[in-house]
């Protein structure tokens, strides 16, 4: 018996950091000046490009990788694509003083909202309502290096607000634009669960 925990501990493990490497901002390295990097339907050379990156795009979010590892799944403007990994060097995530992904972008729909992660606050929008902005308490990780879940509390409408944001396949239902980040969101201790995609870079 103690062998088999022993079996699933190490099991999740190997789960969780796997779940901890995407999504990931990288910059396009290796292209020539007067070229561009091809951003195409499928991972594969062979793939029709719907799209390219400048030879010196920075800050490029990718959400997905292929099996092999050598694709990278990026958005092209209404559209998820793939990108050779070849001419990509990770930058990693940059994590402000509050702990939350500088440059964080949410939304969802039904209704429609978004939230900004600006300068240390949520900045909270929907259509019908003028912008909210809301201090951030506690943004809480899990210890884990690379591991973007979080748990947020902030200063919500008529009392505190909760977020858990967490790495999972996400898609908005508006577009075929991929992401990596998922979040559930209430913005008051009475409100009802928003559910949304999140971004790395607006």
């Amino acid at each position: 018996m103690r062998l088999f925990w022993v079996f699933v501990m190490v099991w999740l493990t190997g789960v969780g950091a796997q779940a901890q490497t995407l999504p990931q901002l990288y910059d396009v390295t290796g292209v020539a000046a007067d070229d561009v990097l091809n951003i195409r339907d499928a991972p594969s050379a062979s793939g029709a490009i719907i799209g390219a990156l400048a030879p010196n795009a920075r800050g490029v979010e990718v959400v997905a990788q292929n099996a092999a590892g050598t694709w990278g799944q990026v958005n092209a403007g209404e559209r998820a694509g793939w990108v050779s990994l070849r001419y990509m060097s990770a930058r990693g995530v940059v994590i402000d003083a509050y702990n939350l992904p500088v440059g964080l972008s949410c939304s969802g729909t039904e209704p429609f909202w978004s939230l900004d992660a600006v300068g240390g606050m949520l900045r909270y929008r929907t259509p019908d309502m003028a912008p909210r902005e809301f201090s951030v308490w506690l943004a809480q990780d899990s210890g884990i290096g690379r591991d973007l879940r979080r748990m947020v509390r902030f200063g919500g409408v008529g009392g505190p607000g909760v977020a858990f944001l967490y790495p999972a396949a996400c898609n908005d239902g508006m577009s075929d634009r991929a992401f990596g980040l998922a979040i559930s969101l209430m913005t008051g201790p009475s409100s009802p669960m928003r559910s949304g995609c999140c971004s790395l870079s607006r």
